[in-house]
């Protein structure tokens, strides 16, 4: 049977337990300040690291593969231009095993198809076909990630002209190193400018100067044109130098040197078409020549 006292008793239970939940949920907690600075800034990318969540099949087989198999049966893993291109390892190493799957299984479905046309081959050649199509696509994600990083290494280099004459409109205007080279990457929306923009931030948060954040992006990366502007920077910033000048000169210099990549590449392109007219030439005259010759080899 329940007593006043148990219901008092049980009372002052449920109240305490809501101011405890009431305090628990005002007062503030006392955050970490590393792990509050590390959220707020932005992660550099790793492609070398695990993906932590997969959230694709080719991710999921990626992360199985790089716990499972050895590491020598990669034999080179392009890091520098995964890292350019943002693509993580374990999906890289998923397109490379889905790659292989594909290249063994092309070959017996041909032969497949083959015999069931009546045109039977021996037992080996499939086999072999087989094995030699697998090794051959496993590396074709490496071919695609060193082409596709040379075109972003391109489009780097043409965004860094544009980004160093903003920073030496900046810097002419009277602001400061670090202030101009923020600023100048917030006016551009492409990847290069959000990039530099992700590297300048991470390096306030983390009190190093911004052209030794520039400096280690450059190496990651292979970007020597961006390890070039770094240095200008740091005699800007360290020695109060004037480097409107070497800017402007820098990013001309940039452009001189891509028109001409970009004339060679057009000279040597036109020198392979006038390879099929040459061709055509050569079977015009043979076709003129040939009934000459057939009728003076028919008399003798």
């Amino acid at each position: 049977m329940t007593t006043g006292l148990q219901v008092v008793l049980l009372a002052g239970a449920l109240m305490g337990l809501g101011v405890g939940l009431v305090v628990v949920r005002l007062v503030p907690a006392q955050p970490d300040l590393a792990d509050a600075l590390g959220r707020l800034a932005p992660a550099r990318f790793s492609a070398t690291r695990a993906t932590p969540v997969p959230t694709t099949r080719k991710e999921r087989m990626g992360v199985w593969a790089m716990r499972a198999l050895p590491p020598g049966l990669w034999i080179r893993t392009p890091h520098r231009e995964l890292a350019l291109l943002r693509i993580p390892l374990a999906r890289f190493y998923g397109e490379k095993l889905t790659f292989a799957a594909l290249g063994l299984v092309l070959v017996p479905l041909l032969a497949f198809f083959l015999e069931f046309l009546g045109l039977g081959l021996p037992l080996a050649v499939p086999t072999m076909a087989s094995v030699g199509l697998a090794a051959v696509m496993f590396f074709v994600p490496n071919y695609n990630a060193v082409d596709d990083a040379k075109k972003a290494r391109l489009e780097f280099q043409r965004a860094l002209g544009a980004y160093i004459d903003l920073v030496a409109l900046e810097r002419s205007s009277g602001s400061g190193a670090r202030q101009a080279m923020e600023a100048s990457a917030e006016i551009g929306d492409s990847w290069v400018f959000m990039r530099l923009s992700e590297e300048l931030t991470r390096s306030r948060w983390s009190g190093l100067p911004p052209w030794d954040a520039l400096h280690a992006l450059a190496e990651e990366l292979g970007l020597p044109e961006l390890n070039d502007f770094a240095d200008i920077m740091r005699l800007s910033g360290e020695e109060g130098a004037s480097v409107y000048a070497t800017l402007r000169a820098r990013s001309g210099a940039m452009r001189a040197a891509m028109l001409n990549d970009e004339l060679a590449e057009a000279n040597a392109v036109g020198e392979r078409m006038s390879i099929p007219g040459s061709l055509l030439g050569v079977v015009f005259m043979a076709l003129l020549v040939a009934p000459s010759l057939l009728r003076m080899f028919g008399n003798t």
